[in-house]
C-alpha cells in the first residue's frame, strides 16, 4: 500500500500518518492507534490492519501493508455487504520493503 493511501477509510487516516504516530508515540498496544485521528473507531474494517502495523513496529520493522489500495477498498465494500472478512484475510498480512 502506498504511504499516502488511507488505512482507515472512515476517517481518512493514511498509512503515513499511522506510521508517524507509531514512531512518535510508540504505543504499547495497538488499540491506542485510535488516538491517531480516530483510526479504527468507525466501521472496524481496518482494525486487523492497524494491529498488523503495530506488530511490525513493535518488531522493529518498517510498517507497510502488502495490499493494493484498490483491493483493500473492494474488500471493505464486500465486508460491509456481507459482514464477513475474506477467507484468511490475507490482506492483513504485511511485508517489509
Amino acid at each position: 500500500m502506498h504511504p499516502d493511501e488511507d488505512v482507515c477509510l472512515c476517517y481518512h487516516v493514511t498509512q503515513r500518518k499511522i506510521v508517524a504516530y507509531l514512531k512518535r508515540e510508540d504505543p504499547p498496544v495497538a488499540s491506542l492507534i485510535s488516538e491517531c485521528l480516530g483510526a479504527g473507531t468507525g466501521c472496524g474494517w481496518c482494525i486487523p490492519y492497524l494491529k498488523r502495523l503495530h506488530e511490525m513496529h513493535q518488531a522493529g520493522q518498517e510498517p507497510d501493508l502488502a495490499i493494493s489500495p484498490e483491493r483493500y477498498a473492494k474488500q471493505r465494500l464486500d465486508y460491509h455487504k456481507t459482514g464477513e472478512r475474506p477467507e484468511g484475510d490475507e490482506g492483513a498480512e504485511a511485508h517489509v520493503q
